[in-house]
C-alpha cells in the first residue's frame, strides 16, 4: 500500500520508474563546526548570524565519526560530536525535512524495514487489485477497518514534536512526509507534505468527494455489528486477517454516486501526482540543507529528494536506525533513536521555548 502508514508503497516497492538513474554528485563539503565552547549554551547556536558561521573554523570530516566505534564510550562521543555537527546545520535555517517510516515506530506504528519491521512479509494492495474485484476491495477493508484501532490511535511522539518545534522556530521551511498517519500535522507541524496522501481520509473513485476516515468507520461497525478480528497489524495500517476472518465483512460505499470508496493515499500501482512531486522538489531546492529522518532511501520515491539535494550541492544529514540508500550522498548520517536525538536537537538550539 503505502510508504509509511506507515510504510508506504515505495517503502517496500515503487509505484514509479525505479530504473531511472539517480543524478551523480560528488556531493556536499562537510560543513563548518562551532568550536566546543560555542556549544555550552543550548540557544547561543541559533543565534548566530550568517555571517559569524562563515568565520567558523574547526572542520570535520564524516569518517572521524565512524572511527570512534569500538567501545561503548567511544560510540557515544561519537553521537555526541554527529549531534553537535546536526545542531550546527540545523541552525543555520532553511531545513527541509525528508521524514520516513523510522519516525512513527516510537508511536507504536511499525515499519516496514527498520528494526520492527524485519520480520514482517506483508504482501500490499496493489491499486489494479484494488479496483478490479469486490473480493479484494472487501478483504482490503476488513484488514483496514481492524488496523485503524490502533493506528487511529497513535500519537505523536517525541521526534514528530521535535520537528514541530523546529518549525515554531523558523528553522524548518517544509516538511516532505513519505508517511501517512498524519502524526506531524498532529504534532502541530503545518508545512507538511503528505508524498503518499493520508489514511485519516477517503476518496470516492467516481465522485472524488473526501471525506473523513472516522465517519467510513462508524458506517463501517454499523455495516458489522456483530464482526469481530484481530490480527498482526501491517505498516500500512492493516491487519493481518485469515480468509474465515474476512468473510462475511460488509463494504460500504459513497453515499453521494455510490462509487467505490479508497484510503486517500497511493498504493502500488498508483503514480504520486505529478504537481505533488513538484512541490516537494521545490521545497528541496529551496533548502539550506536536507534533514533526512527515518527513511531507509531504499527506493526512488524518497531517494529522488536526496539525489536533488546533491545535486544542488546542499548539504544533507540523514538520521536512521540502520544503513539508507542515500547515505553516499550525506555530509552527515547518524544511526541513533530519532525520538531521543532530535529532542537533544531542540534542546541544543533552544527551539523548546517556542
Amino acid at each position: 500500500m503505502t510508504e509509511a502508514g506507515n510504510g508506504s508503497a515505495t517503502e517496500s516497492g515503487t509505484m514509479e520508474d525505479v530504473t531511472q538513474s539517480m543524478t551523480e554528485s560528488p556531493g556536499p563539503e562537510p560543513i563548518e563546526l562551532l568550536e566546543p565552547s560555542g556549544l555550552s549554551e543550548p540557544v547561543g547556536l541559533s543565534k548566530l548570524e550568517p555571517s559569524e558561521l562563515t568565520e567558523l573554523t574547526e572542520l570535520i570530516e564524516p569518517t572521524e565519526l565512524a572511527e570512534a566505534t569500538a567501545e561503548p564510550a567511544e560510540a557515544m562521543e561519537a553521537t555526541e560530536l554527529a549531534v553537535r555537527w546536526l545542531a550546527e546545520l540545523v541552525g543555520r535555517g532553511g531545513v527541509a525535512v525528508l521524514s520516513g517510516a523510522g519516525l512513527s515506530t516510537e508511536s507504536g506504528i511499525p515499519d516496514y524495514r527498520g528494526p520492527t519491521g524485519r520480520a514482517r512479509r506483508a504482501e500490499p494492495m496493489t491499486y489494479q487489485k484494488f479496483v478490479g474485484s469486490a473480493e479484494a476491495r472487501r478483504r482490503y477493508w476488513a484488514r483496514s477497518h481492524v488496523g485503524w484501532r490502533q493506528i487511529g490511535l497513535a500519537r505523536p511522539n517525541a521526534g514528530h514534536r521535535a520537528v514541530a518545534a523546529l518549525e515554531r522556530r523558523g528553522l524548518v521551511a517544509g516538511i516532505v512526509t513519505q508517511n501517512v498517519d498524519g502524526l506531524h500535522q498532529a504534532a502541530g507541524a503545518r508545512r507538511v507534505i503528505e508524498l503518499h496522501g493520508g489514511l485519516d481520509r477517503v476518496v470516492c473513485l467516481s465522485c472524488r468527494e473526501r471525506t473523513p476516515r472516522t465517519e467510513l468507520e462508524r458506517r463501517l461497525h454499523a455495516a458489522n455489528p456483530d464482526w469481530e478480528a484481530a490480527g498482526l497489524i501491517n505498516p500500512d495500517g492493516d491487519a493481518v486477517l485469515t480468509d474465515e476472518q474476512v468473510a462475511g465483512f460488509q463494504v460500504v460505499d459513497c453515499t453521494g454516486c455510490g462509487g467505490q470508496l479508497k484510503p486517500d493515499v497511493i498504493f502500488f500501482g498508483e503514480n504520486v501526482p505529478r504537481p505533488r512531486v513538484d512541490e516537494c522538489f521545490a521545497v528541496v531546492a529551496g533548502a539550506q540543507a536536507l534533514l533526512v529522518l527515518g527513511s531507509s532511501l531504499k527506493v526512488r520515491s524518497g531517494l529522488r529528494f536526496v539525489a536533488k539535494a546533491a545535486a544542488l550541492g546542499i548539504p544533507i544529514a540523514i538520521v536512521n536506525q540502520g544503513p539508507t540508500g542515500g547515505d553516499t550522498e550525506a555530509t552527515l548520517t547518524l544511526d541513533a533513536p530519532l525520538g531521543a536525538t532530535l529532542s537533544n536537537l531542540v534542546t541544543r538550539l533552544g527551539a523548546h521555548e517556542f
